[in-house]
């Protein structure tokens, strides 16, 4: 069992920057790759990326490339998303997830073993 507790959303303006954490928990919990999804109302859930359990690996959804950073430190059990250039689309509730398989390309949330609750992010225009 992997307990997954998200923290860090909150609002921002257009054109700003915001840092979402995970912190992880639980038997081998750092064996885990670890990735970020979210869902904005009304809409599915969608992947924005992920990293292999040792870092060595990251995965971005093309909505997320070039403004978005995933990063962990397994010291700590946490992986971080940084968010750069925010835009009203990226509101949403972004989950923290853990799968046993990392997967080099965008995934579905079906795959998913464990799940956070969700931090919520707004992005004002």
């Amino acid at each position: 069992q992997v307990r997954l507790v998200e923290s860090g959303g909150g609002l921002v303006q257009a054109g700003g920057s915001l840092r979402v954490s995970c912190a992880a928990s639980g038997r081998n919990a750092e064996s885990y790759a670890v990735g970020w999804f979210r869902q904005a109302p009304g809409k599915e859930r969608e992947f924005v990326a992920a990293i292999s359990w040792n870092g060595g690996n990251t995965n971005y959804a093309d909505s997320a490339k070039g403004r978005f950073t995933i990063s962990r430190d397994n010291a700590k059990n946490t992986v971080d998303l940084q968010m750069n250039s925010l835009k009203p689309e990226d509101t949403a509730v972004y989950y923290c997830a853990a799968t046993f398989t990392y997967y080099s390309s965008t995934y579905s949330a079906q795959l998913v073993d464990y799940w956070g609750k969700g931090t919520p992010v707004t992005v004002s225009s």
